[in-house]
């Protein structure tokens, strides 16, 4: 019987001849077989498949307007073309000719593909796509069949039967075939002319498809498209949905995060947090998550895009606490998605390995001289198969991967801010605030770097177990030698990997301890340069970064070792198995030792990154069981802190009744660490009735406990004992705190605070804060931006804001901690009256306060001592107890003057810096600076002059000789194999004929391969062949053996040199940013300075060589690896030149982008970290005022913003990724072709060719590789621009000393200002406006004045925090200018109004250079009335806690003045030192200072009467002047 066939079939459906059965020419035209299939059935059926892909477009629905009339055209001629082929079916079945099935499919494709065409164009007319002129695609597909109807006319016309009008049914069929070029031309018009009335939306709509957000009204831009929703599969593969993205990239006009996409709606940060929520709440119930319906529940979409969040995205806040483990719930929520993914991770592993065995088969093919050509054939078609398929899933994977692990990371960072607002006072005394935000930052990073991992751990194994059987199948026994020396390998891998993880635990630790420290040098700036500690912090500083760096250079040589035994591996494995595979006495041909250099190379992949995977693994686990433990901290239990029964009167406001409070949590375990609660005040028997509306007034010396009591009533203190009632608590309170707490936005919304701006009840506060006058100074009224924790406002003008930020709240309770104790006489008095009494009456007011002259405004006095409540009563009875002296009414006018002292002229001062504003801008810090474009060559520069210009020469010239010494080995084999073949021409003809005659994988036959040759001839010519073998082999070992070493050289020379690298440009950055100019700190937010100093330092240590010794690799590998491809294969370099030219488009069009996208990232996280501190630092506030559902909803914003650039980062990278992959698929392809090619013509080395392949396989990996460390370096190198930045361009203080100055200077302490003006910037008013005064040696000055009056400004400009404009300062008759600063500083003593204490010992915050005896030390404590309070805490080596916080702030400001009272300096300035003092102990201090300073030179600016009555002289200032001077009491 006849075998049907191909062949066959076509003969028989082209009547042709079965030996041609396909002709493609035929009479001198393209047969109509040719054209009809080729050219006419195939571009129709492709265009009826993607056309299909289009059917399910996301439509719109209301859409009013008719749609462009080039869509109309396109659609009428679909259909017309359709039934012009339908027409031909008709005719040519009534013709009945010999082509009739042929012309029949042909016509059939054709209406099936016209009709569905014309279904697409009609959806995509009613989507995004009908302001466009839609997919591209479909027009490349129209424009295939083009071809087909060209030819059909050429062979009608040359046909006369078609021409003949006495045929009339042919003639009908040419009439048809010529009527269907009208369609054509009319469908293309249309295209090329779309007549869309609008031509700005062309940039709008992913051209390629896309779905649209927003009405049509407005011009929408790529900041108002949502990524990856809507896009078809094909868009979906190659990322088409990206290209406007990219293409705004290149143009560089991608500045603002608001630029890039919105998320795809399943990563949405709400939609996420809200499943997460779910699946925290099913694994505390042990409960199903509910039904797939609401598992991913609709997200806000409009309000997103105009700014305005849901506020009812979580119905009630979720408990995150108890036993829940972390990972269970993660398990639940990303589980599944996750886990399937593996599916896909199989397939790429599986088809990983059909690259070396065809590349076995080909080989095979190339040594056989005789082989069939279809084998050839089949190999390369199955290289281009593999490889491409691989492509796709792989690229897939990745990606899905990364957005399971955004979609974790929204999730634990934000559930990681909810408990920050949930857990109770007590139990985060335990932590410090960088702990805290490290837990956000750094460990949430590592968990999230678990997802990339977990995978692999999987995977890798069972790589290694495939590759393993495959190397067995080549070499037999052989593979064990190499083997043994891999598996040596593992445990001293093992080993590494733990000495690693080790080595960076206790890394981060010191690293956290460097930041940690300089977050307070940071905040205590001015302390620190007002007392010339800068050399003493810097010293501080370099210990604690001497400790890093010590850890830092172990875990550099550690990966070093790690990076040595892994580059070396490949050839120790290969000399091994090859050595002994000949010793064993077998035969090596070229199919096996390339099979077995690919496939030890994939052997070396798995063995390679398990012990990282491993690290990223337990890294995550340590980072887990620290985001767990922080979720196990109790939370605050309101329902449970306060008593639910309420009084039978409904008049009772506040009860309290036998109440015991301590600062200390539940958390028994937690006490030895809160060092800050230890010695701490346990308030106890407290009893207190406040009745609704009333004004109770609280007082007491420092430190009784007064600002504890309202944490009480706030629910922050952990109540061990006792009932605790507050009316209407879910209401909140209105709180404002002792440390006024001042959000970094404009003063209008720190006063609305989230609330509705209602004008006249808006003004009425700030009349009633008197803050009118101040915002009439502010540069832009109350829109003027406030730095971060209120930097550029006075202490005065911080009380008065969070006080008119409390009252605005209209809450019912107010609780008000010492508001006056900041601002002067009069003010206070506005305040009292004004705001406390008036504009608060009827609501509840607590209010504590040093300041006795109110009290008798009150309705209750309570008197605290030691933590309890001593007495209370009515302002009679409780009067007589606390004041100092009989009270005076004061007469003096002076002393009105005396006002609004210290606050504007402060706020004047920085608030006025210099800033980065300009013009009317309202921001007045300015947004961070995202630097633009490329990358300059300063910053390689930088980094290459860091590392050391010698050292980086050393480091490229060992690579070279690296990459060198690799290829020469791997050429050397080719070489024996080819002499090996020449050699033994004679023998091995006869051997291979029967070892490789089948076509089949040589691999599969393992009988021919474990057994030695055979034949009589090769025992005879072993003996001469041994020689030989000896020869190749030690010249092959000798190669191999100086890899090895160049190889070890490299990497030890590339750790030291980061560690160099790393030491140089901190040590800059950390010299510059001390050096800074006050108004420097004053106009940049606190975190942009920390980011430098700790994510881009950690960048620099860590992250960038890691990237940078990967991308050099990379480079020289390409090299190595063109250089012997192109050796094997010169036809190849036709192929690489226009595909390197293709490789270089498209990376330069993916890295603008990918830059820009990554400098965003940058710049929207630091205002997610910078609002979490933020919130940690203003906890209280927030709490009692019950804002937390708010600040949840602006971390969302905030992190939907960082994760949208994430997400798109990521999104540019499989971009590039997928267009990479398919290059090596073309190189591998082409090779494989050419290999065939040649074979035919001409004989070929297949030594060579197997070699050129074997590296070929290898090169998408390398392309991607390179580009991506490339584009990595360039992300990281970002990191070294912006530290670089700081290093060279921030303003610093004039570094010069003056050597002639006498050490004793100043010795009698005159002070003379001739003509003083200062302004703090161009275009403001002078803060100092031509003051002249002058100070005798020993003379007691008080200063007042009005806010804004320059009070403070005249300690700056003796300190020389900001330099003059004109006139000059004398200090005993020297000008100050011609001093150096430190010397200055040194010799002057200050008390500032802002108590600044560093964490670490009492005795460190006295005397941190160590000068001072620990008598001294203790005597001064005690003058200053601390001596219990310290001795109660655990004398000098007492810890005083973060900032400070075991003290109160009272306490504070004393220790700052014992600080001050141990400087010898003849001139000591004190700025209101005891404002938050009682009257008592006030009084005490007064005397002491008159004492201890009776013969220095004291100015004092002052608030209270009291204060400057010894003074000798007053001065008055007003707007900048001396307006009155005069003796005191005059």
């Amino acid at each position: 019987m006849r075998v049907f066939g191909p062949a066959e079939l076509f003969a028989g459906f082209c009547h042709s001849d079965e030996q041609n059965p396909f002709p493609v020419w035929q009479d001198g035209h393209i047969s109509s077989c040719f054209n009809q299939l080729v050219l006419g059935a195939v571009p129709h059926a492709g265009l009826a498949v993607f056309s299909a892909c289009y059917l399910a477009a996301q439509r719109r629905d209301l859409l009013q307007t008719p749609p462009p009339c080039g869509w109309t055209l396109r659609r009428v001629s679909a259909l017309l073309a359709a039934l012009l082929f339908a027409a031909d079916v008709v005719l040519v079945s009534l013709l009945q000719q010999a082509d009739l099935y042929l012309d029949v499919l042909a016509d059939c494709c054709a209406v099936l593909a016209w009709l569905v065409h014309f279904g697409a164009v009609t959806v995509l007319q009613r989507t995004a796509f009908r302001r466009t002129r839609g997919p591209p695609l479909l027009l490349l597909l129209v424009l295939l069949s083009v071809p087909n109807l060209v030819v059909t006319l050429m062979i009608y016309c040359g046909d006369q039967e078609y021409l003949n009008l006495a045929e009339p049914l042919e003639f009908a069929r040419f009439v048809l075939a010529s009527a269907r070029t009208l369609p054509l031309l009319v469908y293309l018009l249309a295209f090329a002319f779309p007549c869309i009335s609008d031509a700005g939306y062309t940039l709008h709509i992913n051209a390629e498809d896309g779905s649209q957000l927003v009405p049509e009204s407005t011009q929408p831009d790529t900041g108002e498209m949502v990524a990856e929703d809507g896009s078809g599969c094909v868009s979906r593969l190659f990322y088409l949905w990206l290209t406007p993205l990219l293409r705004r990239g290149q143009r560089g006009e991608l500045d603002r995060p608001a630029d890039v996409y919105h998320l795809p709606r399943k990563l949405r940060t709400t939609v996420v947090c809200r499943y997460f929520h779910q699946c925290w709440e099913a694994c505390r119930r042990g409960a199903a998550v509910g039904n797939g319906r609401d598992q991913w529940p609709r997200p806000v979409s409009r309000n997103l895009l105009s700014g305005t969040w849901s506020s009812h995205y979580r119905e009630e806040p979720l408990e995150l606490q108890g036993d829940v483990g972390l990972l269970r719930v993660l398990h639940k929520a990303f589980g599944l998605r996750y886990y399937a993914l593996g599916v896909l991770k199989v397939a790429v592993n599986m088809l990983s390995f059909t690259g070396p065995l065809l590349l076995s088969s080909l080989v095979n093919f190339m040594e056989d001289e005789g082989a069939p050509v279809s084998w050839g054939v089949w190999c390369a078609l199955g290289l281009f198969a593999t490889t491409l398929l691989s492509s796709f899933l792989q690229n897939i994977f990745v990606f899905e991967v990364s957005k399971v692990a955004l979609s974790a990371r929204a999730a634990l960072v934000s559930a990681v801010y909810s408990k920050a607002l949930q857990v109770s006072g007590c139990s985060l005394a335990g932590t410090t605030l960088g702990e805290v935000v490290n837990l956000m930052s750094t460990d949430t990073d590592r968990v999230v770097n678990f997802f990339s991992s977990f995978h692999e751990l999987w995977s890798l194994p069972l790589l290694f177990a495939i590759t393993l059987y495959l190397l067995y199948l080549q070499v037999g026994v052989a593979f064990l030698g190499g083997l043994c020396v891999a598996l040596l390998l593992v445990p001293f891998n093992k080993f590494l990997a733990s000495r690693i993880l080790s080595n960076n635990q206790q890394m981060l630790r010191h690293k956290d301890s460097r930041v940690r420290l300089m977050t307070e040098i940071l905040f205590g700036i001015r302390v620190i340069k007002f007392y010339a500690w800068e050399p003493h912090f810097t010293q501080k500083v370099a210990d604690c970064r001497k400790q890093e760096l010590s850890h830092l250079k172990a875990l550099k040589y550690l990966d070093a070792m790690c990076v040595y035994t892994w580059a070396a591996l490949p050839v120790v494995i290969s000399i091994l198995t090859f050595v002994t595979y000949v010793l064993l006495g077998h035969q090596l041909t070229a199919a096996k030792v390339f099979t077995t250099l690919a496939l030890v190379g994939m052997l070396i992949v798995p063995l390679n990154s398990f012990p990282w995977v491993l690290n990223g693994i337990l890294e995550a686990k340590v980072s887990l069981e620290r985001i767990q433990r922080f979720f196990k901290l109790t939370n605050q239990d309101l329902p449970a802190y306060y008593a639910l029964v309420s009084p039978e009167d409904n008049q009772t406001s506040i009860l309290l009744s036998q109440g015991t409070f301590s600062w200390q949590g539940p958390d028994k375990e937690r006490e030895s660490e809160a060092g800050a609660a230890e010695g701490s005040l346990l308030l106890h028997s407290l009893t207190l009735h406040v009745t609704k509306g009333s004004l109770v007034v609280v007082v007491g010396k420092v430190g009784c406990g007064k600002s504890s009591l309202l944490a009480a009533l706030t629910g922050e203190l952990n109540r061990l004992s006792g009932v605790v009632y507050v009316a209407d608590r879910e209401a909140g309170f209105g709180l404002a705190s002792q440390e006024p707490w001042i959000q970094h936005a404009s003063v209008r919304d720190n006063i609305l605070f989230g609330k509705d701006y209602d004008p006249d009840f808006y003004q009425a506060v700030i009349d009633a804060c008197a803050l009118s006058d101040d915002l009439n100074v502010l540069p832009n009224g109350d829109r003027t931006e406030v730095g971060e924790n209120g930097v550029t406002l006075s202490g005065g003008q911080k009380a008065r804001l969070a006080l008119a930020r409390a009252v605005y709240m209209d809450k019912d309770i107010y609780l008000l901690d010492d508001p006056l104790a900041a601002v002067d006489a009069d003010v206070a008095e506005h305040l009292m009256t004004k705001c406390i009494v008036e504009l608060l009456r009827g609501k509840t007011r607590i209010l504590c306060t040093h300041r006795v002259e109110f009290v008798d405004k009150a309705d209750m006095v309570v008197l605290m001592e030691n933590g309890t409540i001593v007495k209370t009563g009515t302002p009679a009875e409780i009067l007589p107890l606390v004041e100092a002296v009989p009270k005076k009414r004061r007469n003096e006018q002076n002393m009105r003057e005396e006002d609004g002292v210290q606050q504007q002229e402060e706020e004047e001062e920085p608030g006025s810096s210099p800033d980065l504003c300009v013009d009317d801008d309202a921001d007045l810090l300015g947004a961070e600076q995202k630097q633009v474009g490329g990358l300059a060559w300063r910053v390689y520069q930088t980094y290459w002059v860091a590392v050391g210009g010698g050292l980086a020469a050393s480091i490229l010239m060992s690579l070279l000789l690296m990459q060198a010494s690799k290829n020469v080995s791997d050429w050397w084999l080719s070489h024996w194999i080819s002499e090996l073949k020449n050699n033994g021409s004679t023998r091995t003809n006869a051997s291979s004929s029967c070892a490789f005659g089948s076509p089949h994988l040589l691999l599969f036959s393992p009988g021919g391969l474990m057994s030695p040759p055979s034949s009589l001839q090769t025992l005879a010519s072993s003996s001469n062949l041994s020689s030989d073998v000896g020869f190749y082999l030690t010249v092959y070992g000798s190669v191999a053996a100086a890899n090895t070493v160049f190889t070890a050289l490299r990497a030890f020379l590339f750790a030291y040199g980061a560690i160099c690298a790393a030491t140089v440009i901190h040590d800059r950055l950390l010299e510059r940013v001390l050096q800074a100019t006050v108004s420097f700190f004053d106009t940049t937010p606190m975190g942009r300075v920390l980011n430098r100093f700790s994510s881009d330092l950690y960048t620099v240590d860590d992250s960038l060589p890691f990237i940078l010794n990967i991308l050099l690799a990379n480079v020289f590998g390409l090299l190595g690896m063109l250089a012997v491809i192109s050796y094997g294969l010169p036809w190849v370099l036709a192929l690489l030149l226009p595909l390197a030219l293709v490789c270089h488009r498209t990376q330069r069009f993916y890295r603008h982008t990918s830059r820009e996208l990554k400098r965003l990232c940058s710049v929207t996280l630091s205002p997610v970290y910078s609002h979490f501190s933020e919130t940690l630092t203003g906890l209280g506030t927030i709490r009692a005022s019950g804002s937390s559902a708010r600040f949840e909803e602006e971390i969302a914003r905030r992190l939907e913003q960082n994760q949208r650039c994430l997400f798109l980062s990521n999104a540019a990278m499989q971009w590039l990724s997928i267009r990479l992959q398919l290059i090596g698929v073309v190189v591998v392809t082409g090779l494989g072709v050419l290999a065939v090619v040649q074979h035919q013509y001409y004989s070929v080395d297949p030594g060579l060719v197997g070699l050129a392949l074997s590296y070929a396989l290898s090169i998408t990996l390398l392309l991607c590789g390179l580009i991506f460390s490339f584009t990595q370096t360039e992300m990281q190198l970002v990191s070294v621009e912006r530290t670089e930045e700081y290093s060279t361009g921030l303003p610093t203080e004039p570094q010069h000393q003056n050597t002639q100055l006498p050490p004793a200077w100043p010795e009698q302490g005159s002070l003379e200002l001739r003509g003083v003006v200062l302004a703090y910037r161009d275009g403001l008013p002078n803060a100092l406006d031509g003051v002249s005064l002058v100070v005798r040696a020993g003379e007691k000055v008080g200063i007042v004045g009005r806010t804004g009056s320059g009070k403070s400004t005249l300690f700056l400009a003796l300190f020389r925090m900001a330099e003059l404009n004109q006139g000059q300062i004398l200090l005993d008759g020297l000008d100050i200018s011609t001093v150096g600063l430190a010397q200055l500083r040194s010799r002057l003593a200050i008390i500032p109004q802002d108590p600044f204490l560093f964490s670490g010992t009492v005795r460190e915050n006295l005397d941190p250079c160590g000068r001072h005896s620990d008598q001294q030390l203790l005597d001064v404590v005690d003058q200053c009335h601390l001596g219990s309070v310290v001795g109660r805490m655990g004398g000098l080596d007492a810890e005083v806690g973060e900032r400070g916080k075991s003290f109160s702030v009272g306490q504070r400001q004393l220790l700052c003045l014992a600080r001050a009272l141990l400087t010898q300096a003849k001139v000591l300035c004190i700025d209101e030192a005891t404002a938050s003092v009682d009257q008592k102990t006030d009084k005490l201090l007064q005397q002491t200072i008159r004492e201890k300073f009776q013969h220095q030179t004291v100015l004092t600016i002052a608030h209270r009467v009291n204060t400057i009555m010894d003074c000798d002289r007053v001065l008055v200032l007003h707007a900048g002047k001396v307006v009155e001077r005069g003796e005191r009491g005059g």
